[in-house]
Protein backbone atom coordinates (compact mmCIF):
# COMPACT_ATOMS: atom_id res chain seq x y z
CA UNK A 1 0.00 0.00 0.00
CA UNK A 2 3.08 2.30 0.57
CA UNK A 3 4.11 1.72 -2.84
CA UNK A 4 1.20 3.07 -4.47
CA UNK A 5 -0.01 5.39 -1.65
CA UNK A 6 1.36 8.72 -4.10
CA UNK A 7 -1.04 7.21 -6.51
CA UNK A 8 -3.91 7.26 -4.76
CA UNK A 9 -3.60 10.48 -3.29
CA UNK A 10 -3.14 11.65 -6.64
CA UNK A 11 -6.42 10.23 -8.07
CA UNK A 12 -8.60 11.18 -5.30
CA UNK A 13 -6.80 14.93 -5.35
CA UNK A 14 -7.45 15.77 -8.66
CA UNK A 15 -11.25 15.92 -8.83
CA UNK A 16 -11.32 17.30 -5.12
CA UNK A 17 -8.89 20.44 -6.64
CA UNK A 18 -10.75 20.10 -10.07
CA UNK A 19 -14.60 20.03 -8.31
CA UNK A 20 -14.89 20.48 -4.84
CA UNK A 21 -12.42 23.24 -4.43
CA UNK A 22 -14.33 25.78 -5.99
CA UNK A 23 -17.10 25.11 -3.20
CA UNK A 24 -19.76 23.59 -6.51
CA UNK A 25 -20.06 20.93 -4.28
CA UNK A 26 -19.98 20.01 -0.44
CA UNK A 27 -18.89 17.58 1.87
CA UNK A 28 -22.10 16.37 1.93
CA UNK A 29 -21.58 15.22 -1.76
CA UNK A 30 -18.39 13.91 -1.02
CA UNK A 31 -19.25 10.15 -1.63
CA UNK A 32 -19.94 11.70 -5.35
CA UNK A 33 -16.26 11.81 -6.00
CA UNK A 34 -16.41 8.07 -6.86
CA UNK A 35 -18.18 9.21 -9.95
CA UNK A 36 -15.80 11.78 -10.66
CA UNK A 37 -12.47 10.55 -9.59
CA UNK A 38 -12.13 7.92 -12.58
CA UNK A 39 -11.83 10.75 -15.68
CA UNK A 40 -10.18 13.00 -13.22
CA UNK A 41 -7.57 10.41 -11.27
CA UNK A 42 -7.28 7.93 -13.95
CA UNK A 43 -6.46 10.78 -16.40
CA UNK A 44 -3.59 12.86 -13.90
CA UNK A 45 -2.16 9.35 -13.16
CA UNK A 46 -1.62 8.59 -17.30
CA UNK A 47 -0.43 11.89 -17.88
CA UNK A 48 2.12 11.95 -14.73
CA UNK A 49 3.24 8.32 -15.58
CA UNK A 50 3.79 8.98 -19.31
CA UNK A 51 5.93 11.93 -18.50
CA UNK A 52 7.81 10.63 -16.06
CA UNK A 53 8.44 7.38 -17.57
CA UNK A 54 9.85 9.12 -20.36
CA UNK A 55 12.18 11.33 -18.49
CA UNK A 56 10.13 14.45 -19.63
CA UNK A 57 9.25 17.65 -17.18
CA UNK A 58 6.90 20.04 -16.62
CA UNK A 59 6.47 21.48 -19.91
CA UNK A 60 5.52 17.82 -21.32
CA UNK A 61 3.31 17.56 -17.78
CA UNK A 62 1.33 20.47 -19.20
CA UNK A 63 0.92 19.72 -22.83
CA UNK A 64 -0.90 16.54 -21.55
CA UNK A 65 -3.50 18.41 -18.93
CA UNK A 66 -4.24 20.52 -22.11
CA UNK A 67 -4.94 17.03 -24.23
CA UNK A 68 -6.79 16.18 -21.52
CA UNK A 69 -8.74 19.29 -21.46
CA UNK A 70 -9.34 19.24 -24.93
CA UNK A 71 -10.68 15.73 -24.65
CA UNK A 72 -13.20 16.28 -22.27
CA UNK A 73 -14.68 19.06 -23.33
CA UNK A 74 -14.15 18.34 -27.09
CA UNK A 75 -15.19 15.07 -26.95
CA UNK A 76 -17.05 13.52 -23.53
CA UNK A 77 -19.24 16.71 -22.85
CA UNK A 78 -18.71 18.54 -26.32
CA UNK A 79 -19.48 21.38 -24.04
CA UNK A 80 -16.88 23.43 -26.72
CA UNK A 81 -19.31 22.63 -29.58
CA UNK A 82 -22.84 22.53 -28.09
CA UNK A 83 -24.77 26.08 -28.11
CA UNK A 84 -27.19 24.11 -26.08
CA UNK A 85 -25.34 22.22 -23.69
CA UNK A 86 -27.14 21.37 -20.28
CA UNK A 87 -29.14 24.76 -21.51
CA UNK A 88 -26.47 26.52 -19.92
CA UNK A 89 -25.87 28.97 -23.02
CA UNK A 90 -22.13 28.76 -22.77
CA UNK A 91 -21.68 29.57 -27.05
CA UNK A 92 -23.93 32.78 -26.57
CA UNK A 93 -21.13 35.49 -25.76
CA UNK A 94 -18.19 35.62 -27.92
CA UNK A 95 -18.96 32.93 -30.56
CA UNK A 96 -16.52 32.82 -33.93
CA UNK A 97 -18.30 31.26 -36.47
CA UNK A 98 -15.22 29.61 -38.31
CA UNK A 99 -14.23 28.34 -35.12
CA UNK A 100 -17.50 27.09 -34.42
CA UNK A 101 -16.10 27.98 -30.53
CA UNK A 102 -17.17 30.56 -28.15
CA UNK A 103 -13.43 31.80 -27.81
CA UNK A 104 -13.85 33.20 -23.93
CA UNK A 105 -15.39 29.70 -22.62
CA UNK A 106 -12.98 27.37 -24.67
CA UNK A 107 -10.33 29.61 -23.04
CA UNK A 108 -11.80 29.66 -19.71
CA UNK A 109 -12.60 25.98 -19.57
CA UNK A 110 -9.46 24.29 -21.15
CA UNK A 111 -7.16 26.06 -18.62
CA UNK A 112 -8.84 25.10 -15.42
CA UNK A 113 -8.75 21.73 -16.66
CA UNK A 114 -4.73 22.34 -17.72
CA UNK A 115 -3.97 23.84 -14.64
CA UNK A 116 -6.86 23.09 -11.65
CA UNK A 117 -7.47 19.50 -12.87
CA UNK A 118 -4.17 17.88 -14.05
CA UNK A 119 -0.93 20.21 -13.05
CA UNK A 120 -1.67 21.65 -9.78
CA UNK A 121 -3.15 18.17 -7.82
CA UNK A 122 0.40 16.57 -9.81
CA UNK A 123 2.86 18.79 -8.43
CA UNK A 124 1.19 18.81 -4.84
CA UNK A 125 1.19 15.00 -4.41
CA UNK A 126 5.10 14.79 -6.09
CA UNK A 127 6.56 17.27 -3.39
CA UNK A 128 4.88 15.06 -0.64
CA UNK A 129 6.44 11.88 -1.48
CA UNK A 130 9.96 11.13 -2.07
CA UNK A 131 9.60 9.30 -5.57
CA UNK A 132 8.93 12.37 -7.42
CA UNK A 133 10.60 11.69 -10.76
CA UNK A 134 9.87 8.23 -10.13
CA UNK A 135 7.17 6.45 -11.58
CA UNK A 136 4.23 5.06 -9.05
CA UNK A 137 2.39 2.34 -11.11
CA UNK A 138 3.76 -0.74 -12.38
CA UNK A 139 2.21 -2.12 -15.46
CA UNK A 140 -0.89 -3.47 -14.28
CA UNK A 141 -1.63 -0.48 -12.40
CA UNK A 142 -1.07 2.14 -15.31
CA UNK A 143 -3.47 -0.91 -17.12
CA UNK A 144 -6.13 -0.32 -14.47
CA UNK A 145 -5.69 3.71 -14.55
CA UNK A 146 -6.24 3.35 -18.36
CA UNK A 147 -9.42 1.66 -17.75
CA UNK A 148 -10.83 3.57 -15.25
CA UNK A 149 -9.94 6.60 -17.58
CA UNK A 150 -12.22 5.48 -20.24
CA UNK A 151 -14.75 4.40 -17.49
CA UNK A 152 -15.49 7.78 -16.57
CA UNK A 153 -15.23 8.98 -20.09
CA UNK A 154 -17.82 6.95 -21.41
CA UNK A 155 -19.85 7.78 -18.42
CA UNK A 156 -19.74 11.18 -18.97
CA UNK A 157 -19.85 10.79 -22.89
CA UNK A 158 -23.34 9.19 -22.31
CA UNK A 159 -24.35 11.51 -20.09
CA UNK A 160 -24.25 14.41 -21.89
CA UNK A 161 -25.42 12.95 -24.84
CA UNK A 162 -28.80 11.91 -22.88
CA UNK A 163 -29.51 15.81 -22.36
CA UNK A 164 -30.11 16.80 -25.98
CA UNK A 165 -28.58 13.82 -27.97
CA UNK A 166 -25.93 16.58 -29.53
CA UNK A 167 -23.04 15.09 -31.59
CA UNK A 168 -20.56 17.19 -32.53
CA UNK A 169 -20.09 17.10 -36.73
CA UNK A 170 -17.36 14.80 -38.21
CA UNK A 171 -15.32 17.68 -38.95
CA UNK A 172 -15.24 19.05 -34.87
CA UNK A 173 -14.48 15.84 -33.89
CA UNK A 174 -11.61 15.73 -36.46
CA UNK A 175 -9.76 18.27 -35.86
CA UNK A 176 -9.90 17.62 -31.76
CA UNK A 177 -8.87 14.47 -32.76
CA UNK A 178 -5.55 16.10 -35.16
CA UNK A 179 -4.90 18.67 -32.13
CA UNK A 180 -4.99 15.70 -29.33
CA UNK A 181 -2.60 14.00 -31.69
CA UNK A 182 -0.47 16.82 -32.06
CA UNK A 183 -0.23 17.88 -28.51
CA UNK A 184 0.80 14.35 -27.16
CA UNK A 185 3.60 14.25 -30.37
CA UNK A 186 4.74 17.34 -28.95
CA UNK A 187 5.05 16.51 -25.52
CA UNK A 188 6.95 13.10 -26.17
CA UNK A 189 8.78 14.73 -28.10
CA UNK A 190 10.15 17.55 -25.96
CA UNK A 191 13.62 17.15 -24.75
CA UNK A 192 14.25 15.72 -21.48
CA UNK A 193 14.99 18.03 -18.79
CA UNK A 194 18.01 20.15 -19.29
CA UNK A 195 19.70 22.69 -16.72
CA UNK A 196 20.26 25.62 -19.11
CA UNK A 197 22.10 28.83 -17.96
CA UNK A 198 21.15 30.94 -15.55
CA UNK A 199 19.48 30.68 -11.54
CA UNK A 200 15.71 30.22 -10.89
CA UNK A 201 14.59 32.76 -8.85
CA UNK A 202 13.30 33.16 -5.44
CA UNK A 203 10.10 30.47 -4.54
CA UNK A 204 8.42 33.42 -3.38
CA UNK A 205 8.58 34.95 -6.74
CA UNK A 206 7.61 31.89 -8.04
CA UNK A 207 4.46 31.96 -5.62
CA UNK A 208 3.85 35.37 -6.37
CA UNK A 209 3.40 35.20 -10.46
CA UNK A 210 1.58 31.68 -10.23
CA UNK A 211 -0.92 33.35 -7.46
CA UNK A 212 -1.07 36.45 -9.45
CA UNK A 213 -1.78 34.86 -12.87
CA UNK A 214 -4.21 32.62 -11.43
CA UNK A 215 -5.95 35.40 -9.75
CA UNK A 216 -6.06 37.36 -13.13
CA UNK A 217 -7.02 34.68 -14.71
CA UNK A 218 -10.16 33.80 -12.18
CA UNK A 219 -10.84 37.46 -12.08
CA UNK A 220 -11.87 37.40 -15.86
CA UNK A 221 -14.93 36.56 -15.53
CA UNK A 222 -16.24 39.83 -14.54
CA UNK A 223 -14.78 41.66 -17.43
CA UNK A 224 -16.30 42.36 -20.54
CA UNK A 225 -14.71 40.42 -23.46
CA UNK A 226 -12.99 43.45 -24.67
CA UNK A 227 -11.02 42.52 -21.61
CA UNK A 228 -11.42 39.02 -20.28
CA UNK A 229 -9.98 37.51 -23.37
CA UNK A 230 -6.87 39.31 -23.15
CA UNK A 231 -6.24 39.37 -19.45
CA UNK A 232 -6.65 35.40 -19.84
CA UNK A 233 -4.02 35.68 -22.47
CA UNK A 234 -1.56 37.54 -20.52
CA UNK A 235 -2.02 35.15 -17.20
CA UNK A 236 -1.46 32.23 -19.54
CA UNK A 237 1.48 33.70 -21.33
CA UNK A 238 2.95 34.54 -17.37
CA UNK A 239 2.28 30.93 -16.22
CA UNK A 240 3.29 29.23 -19.31
CA UNK A 241 7.04 31.02 -19.99
CA UNK A 242 7.65 30.38 -16.14
CA UNK A 243 7.16 26.94 -16.46
CA UNK A 244 9.02 27.08 -19.63
CA UNK A 245 11.87 29.02 -18.52
CA UNK A 246 12.23 27.92 -14.98
CA UNK A 247 11.87 24.04 -15.13
CA UNK A 248 15.16 24.22 -16.79
CA UNK A 249 17.09 26.48 -14.50
CA UNK A 250 19.94 25.43 -12.20
CA UNK A 251 18.72 25.88 -8.38
CA UNK A 252 15.31 24.83 -8.99
CA UNK A 253 13.45 22.72 -6.24
CA UNK A 254 11.49 21.44 -4.01
CA UNK A 255 10.23 25.14 -2.58
CA UNK A 256 9.81 26.31 -6.62
CA UNK A 257 7.37 23.75 -7.27
CA UNK A 258 5.37 23.95 -4.35
CA UNK A 259 5.06 27.78 -5.19
CA UNK A 260 3.61 27.04 -8.20
CA UNK A 261 0.89 24.50 -7.12
CA UNK A 262 0.40 26.35 -4.03
CA UNK A 263 -0.35 29.88 -5.82
CA UNK A 264 -2.64 27.85 -8.21
CA UNK A 265 -4.17 26.11 -5.33
CA UNK A 266 -4.24 29.59 -3.64
CA UNK A 267 -6.14 31.88 -6.73
CA UNK A 268 -8.42 28.67 -7.00
CA UNK A 269 -9.59 28.67 -3.08
CA UNK A 270 -9.85 32.73 -3.92
CA UNK A 271 -12.33 32.48 -6.38
CA UNK A 272 -14.39 30.14 -4.39
CA UNK A 273 -14.52 32.94 -1.30
CA UNK A 274 -14.87 35.50 -3.76
CA UNK A 275 -17.91 33.66 -5.06
CA UNK A 276 -20.67 33.13 -3.49
CA UNK A 277 -22.72 29.84 -3.59
CA UNK A 278 -26.02 29.66 -3.42
CA UNK A 279 -28.39 27.35 -2.13
CA UNK A 280 -31.17 27.14 -5.40
CA UNK A 281 -30.65 24.78 -8.20
CA UNK A 282 -27.95 26.78 -10.00
CA UNK A 283 -24.66 29.11 -9.02
CA UNK A 284 -25.25 31.88 -11.22
CA UNK A 285 -21.98 32.48 -13.02
CA UNK A 286 -20.99 36.26 -12.74
CA UNK A 287 -19.05 35.80 -16.20
CA UNK A 288 -19.50 38.76 -18.31
CA UNK A 289 -19.52 38.96 -21.44
CA UNK A 290 -19.96 42.15 -24.06
CA UNK A 291 -19.85 44.63 -20.83
CA UNK A 292 -23.23 43.08 -19.71
CA UNK A 293 -24.20 39.94 -17.19
CA UNK A 294 -24.87 37.04 -18.56
CA UNK A 295 -27.79 36.06 -16.08
CA UNK A 296 -28.05 32.41 -17.85
CA UNK A 297 -24.11 31.47 -17.64
CA UNK A 298 -23.43 29.04 -14.87
CA UNK A 299 -19.89 28.38 -13.20
CA UNK A 300 -18.08 25.76 -15.41
CA UNK A 301 -18.71 22.87 -12.97
CA UNK A 302 -22.32 23.72 -12.86
CA UNK A 303 -22.81 20.91 -15.71
CA UNK A 304 -21.12 18.12 -13.49
CA UNK A 305 -23.71 18.61 -10.93
CA UNK A 306 -26.39 18.57 -13.44
CA UNK A 307 -24.69 15.16 -14.87
CA UNK A 308 -24.79 13.85 -11.11
CA UNK A 309 -28.13 15.01 -10.55
CA UNK A 310 -29.28 12.92 -13.55
CA UNK A 311 -27.20 9.70 -12.19
CA UNK A 312 -29.27 9.66 -8.72
CA UNK A 313 -32.69 10.58 -11.08
CA UNK A 314 -32.15 7.39 -12.90
CA UNK A 315 -30.95 5.55 -9.98
CA UNK A 316 -34.73 6.63 -8.64
CA UNK A 317 -36.40 5.55 -11.22
CA UNK A 318 -35.02 1.67 -11.39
Amino acid sequence: MRRIAPALALFLLSPLVAEFLLGDFTLSTLPFLVLLAPMYGGGALIIREVARRTGKGWPSIVLLALAFGIFEEGVTTQSLFNPDYFHAHLLEHGFVPALGIALPWTLYVLALHTVWSISVPIALVEEATSRRTEPWLRTPGLIVSGLLFGLGAFGTTMSSYSDGHYLASASQLITVAVILALLVLAAVKLPPRLVREGHAPSPWIVLAVALGAGALFMATKWLPDGLGVPAMLVAFAAAGSSVLVWSRRAGRGGPHRVGGGGGGLGADAGHHFCTPTGGGPRRRHPLRQVGRPLPSSPDHHHHRRVVIKHALAARRTR
